[in-house]
């Protein structure tokens, strides 16, 4: 099957064809590290990791850049605030974000420019500009001209006449649509030399020069935040584009993290850090939730959903644990044609976990029937799709501590020893004691499944049970 994805540029489903084939690149607007993240931040890193995984599972070699903006108006204000230098405030934040990326099991980029890494690159973008009519400097400042780019507002759909920037105030603009390519120094401010004057650059800037560096003047798919469309994005596309390069062949945006219909974002103060949530679900649930919406839609955060997510996951990870414990270690196979084929239809996330779900429907059917061998290959089919999605439980990176292993191995020894006294005094209808052993062993956390071949144990899911 042909990967189709949903173009916000065009509006439609289109058949991935990449600019080289056999090879995709990516750009995803990174994080402006002004502060600690949420769980808001982290839904594209989430949603476009699943992406990437997908593309490399259909043999793409991917070049996948994440930049990171590390000089801006908000991270100078917040440093500002709490009297600490900017690039320390900038660089313990970017810290922070990439630890939650770890976490969250998101696989590191090809490269993850800075913004303050590619002051050159910006400046030679701004001189294309100014000699093709696009820009022009005033007061120290260079502006982009928006009326000479007569396709501004194709991507947001935002008609000229309503076209607000919402940057800070500058000097010399020539129209107020006009938007801020370099931005002239202010007292106390950083700033960097140029042929128009100390200063540093624009937000949109600086994503395009670092697009252009890393990826050349045309490359595959541009994600990013539905927030982004505008002005981020369509400003992107302007300048890049008027300064001749052909720019991203795809655009591709995920939803927000909503409370109470609105936006998650400090602003509204209805933030959920990271090391918060995870006091509640552990890491791979987190990931889970946040990866089990498609990415398009707006993921609507509630306590109830999280744990109902990790519910969710446990039900998976409990079959594929007890495949493991009677059979031994579980290899990972391939997915199913129908997990695909939801993949490929715009990254159908909900239908392949629909998918995920009957295939461990099946399988524990078949471990009820006693047909370990059948349950062992739908196990390694359940494994080759979580896989995709980040969450495959035997993953190394989660270290889960029920994993197969010498402490599983010691407890099973135990726990057989108990099953085994309590199968006796069924035997002998001495319920009083049969009931004994089970509920001891399910007040240590073990659960017993009576089955036809006898029973079997798992460790019991705790909610909220950290990693």
């Amino acid at each position: 099957m042909t990967l189709r994805l949903f173009d916000t540029d065009t509006r439609t489903m289109r058949d991935f064809a990449p600019l080289v084939p056999g090879c995709a690149s990516v750009y995803l607007c990174g994080a402006t590290v002004q502060g600690q993240p949420h769980i808001g931040h982290l839904r594209s890193g989430v949603a476009f990791d699943i992406l990437r995984r997908w593309l490399q599972a259909k043999g793409y070699d991917v070049l996948f850049i994440r930049n990171v903006t590390d000089i801006d108006d908000k991270i100078l204000h917040k440093a500002a605030e709490a009297n600490r230098p900017w690039w320390e405030w900038a660089a313990t934040h970017e810290r922070a974000f990439d630890e939650a990326y770890r976490t969250l099991g998101v696989l590191p980029p090809s490269a993850e420019p800075r913004a303050t890494g590619h002051i050159g690159q910006m400046i030679e973008l701004m001189h294309r500009l100014i000699d093709r009519g696009h820009a022009y400097p005033s007061d120290g400042n260079v502006y982009f001209d928006v009326l000479s780019y007569p396709q501004y507002g194709a991507l947001s759909g935002h008609r000229l006449d309503d076209v607000h920037q919402g940057e800070s105030a500058g000097s010399g603009k020539r129209d107020p649509r006009d938007f801020t390519l370099w931005k002239a120094a202010k007292p106390g401010e950083p700033s960097w030399p140029s042929p128009w004057g100390a200063g540093r650059p624009g937000w949109h800037l600086e994503c395009s020069a670092m697009a252009e560096y890393y990826l050349g003047a045309e490359f595959d798919i541009h994600c990013g935040g539905m927030d982004l469309i505008f002005p981020h994005h369509e400003n992107e596309i302007a300048q890049s584009k008027a300064a001749g390069d052909g720019f991203a062949r795809y655009w591709l945006h995920n939803g927000w993290v909503t409370m109470g219909g609105e936006k998650m974002s400090k602003s509204l103060g209805n933030v959920l850090s990271v090391p918060n949530v995870l006091k509640q679900v552990r890491a791979v649930e987190l990931r889970f939730y946040l990866g089990s919406a498609h990415y398009r839609s707006k993921l609507e955060y509630s306590d109830k959903a999280l744990h109902d997510a990790a519910a969710s996951y446990q039900r998976i990870e409990s079959f594929l644990l007890r495949v493991a414990e009677r059979g031994g270690p579980v290899p990972a196979g391939s997915w199913t044609d129908a997990f695909a084929d939801a993949l490929d239809e715009d990254l159908a996330v909900p239908r392949a976990l629909a998918e995920i779900h009957h295939v461990v429907h099946t399988g524990n059917k078949a471990l009820e029937g006693g047909q370990a061998e059948a349950a062992r290959e739908l196990a390694g089919q359940v494994r080759a799709m979580l896989a995709i999605f980040g969450v495959d439980p035997f993953d190394p990176h989660w270290h889960a501590p029920r994993d197969s292993g010498a402490a599983t191995g010691a407890l099973d020894v135990l726990v057989r020893a108990e099953l085994d006294r309590r199968q006796r005094a069924r035997t002998d209808r001495d319920w009083a004691t049969a009931d004994a052993v089970r509920d001891r062993l399910q007040a240590a956390g073990i659960e017993v499944t009576d089955t036809p071949a006898g029973p079997e144990w798992s460790l019991a899911d705790v909610p909220g049970k950290a990693d």
